[in-house]
């Protein structure tokens, strides 16, 4: 076997597009390279070939601010990157530790898919949860998956939408000019922890909405509540699945976030949907909402070390 680090992005690119599955929404190049236009990190993509065949692959950058390595393409807001669904191509513990030893300096991973992780568990530390909803678990009926709900949680359900069904709800969709409205309540909302306080998440965004626009893949969906707007999210459709991207909401109407994502559930019903991802964060409401959560996973090597070495500290830490 060999490993070889590609740094032209010209290379890197054509390596992607040959050696990463696209299984998802994250896994399309065109949506990585909206956020490494933005923040141009150097590349370093790690191939491990045996016998001329790509066996293994570990698409890296360097991230200057906090010197270590990141997932391609390495955006981050307070040490926290963004990008899930995030992969570690390896066929064999012995391909994944050949990919780790040419990591020449430390090393965060984060939001690791598990399926890409069969095998090398022992160096996985788990991350947050990512939660989904799969409308074919109620037969793609939301009164199935109302009824999935105790009587006492559906009561109390009703009783919080019933004020907002004495005013006059109005839902508009896909009005581009309502992504900045969007982006400005979330920071209301989120202040410094918002990714949008960095100007370069925020352009690096709207370069991706301009994309999925382009493409018939982006979806807003605006809340206007008496002529107000309430709640916004911004979402992208590929293929039969659904991604809920961002949001925010008006903080005069509080418990406008359960409606609006209500309704994305009994859309997703209408439109037979496999799943709609909710992305990571509980924010105490998506396992009382029957969300299936899925663990996604993080590797942390704070300086160059042998895999060895990394297993027992992994097992000490353990």
């Amino acid at each position: 076997m060999k490993t070889t680090i590609y740094e032209d992005p010209d290379e890197c690119k054509f390596i992607w597009n040959k050696l990463w599955p696209v299984k998802g929404f994250f896994d399309l190049w065109q949506v990585r390279s909206c956020f490494h236009d933005t923040y141009s990190r150097p590349l370093s993509f790690h191939v491990v070939e045996d016998n001329n065949k790509a066996v293994g692959f570990l698409a890296l950058c360097w991230n200057e601010e906090e010197e270590k390595y990141l997932q391609f393409p390495g955006e981050t807001w307070r040490g926290k990157t963004w990008l899930e669904q995030n992969r570690i191509i390896a066929g064999t513990p012995e391909i994944f530790d050949r990919l780790i030893d040419s990591v020449p300096g430390p090393l965060h991973l984060r939001y690791l898919n598990g399926n890409s992780l069969k095998g090398v568990s022992d160096l996985i530390r788990t991350d947050e949860m990512g939660y989904i909803f799969l409308p074919g678990q109620y037969g793609y009926s939301f009164e199935n998956y109302q009824q999935s709900f105790t009587g006492k949680f559906r009561k109390k359900l009703r009783a919080d939408l019933r004020k907002f069904e004495e005013k006059n709800i109005r839902f508009r969709f896909n009005r581009f000019e309502d992504i900045e409205h969007m982006l400005q309540m979330n920071r209301d909302c989120f202040g410094e922890n918002s990714f949008f306080s960095d100007l370069r998440f925020h352009h690096s965004f709207l370069k991706l909405a301009g994309f999925l626009e382009k493409f018939g893949m982006l979806r807003i969906t605006t809340v206007l509540i008496d002529g107000a707007v309430a709640a916004i999210d911004m979402g992208a459709l590929w293929q039969k699945s659904y991604t809920l991207l961002a949001g925010g909401t008006n903080r005069e109407f509080p418990g406008v976030a359960k409606l609006i994502n209500l309704h994305h559930m009994e859309w997703a019903c209408r439109q037979k949907l496999e799943l709609v991802d909710f992305l990571c964060g509980d924010f105490n409401w998506k396992e009382r909402f029957h969300l299936t959560p899925i663990p996604l996973y993080e590797l942390c090597l704070e300086k160059q070390r042998t895999c060895l070495e990394f297993r027992e500290a992994s097992a000490a830490c353990a």
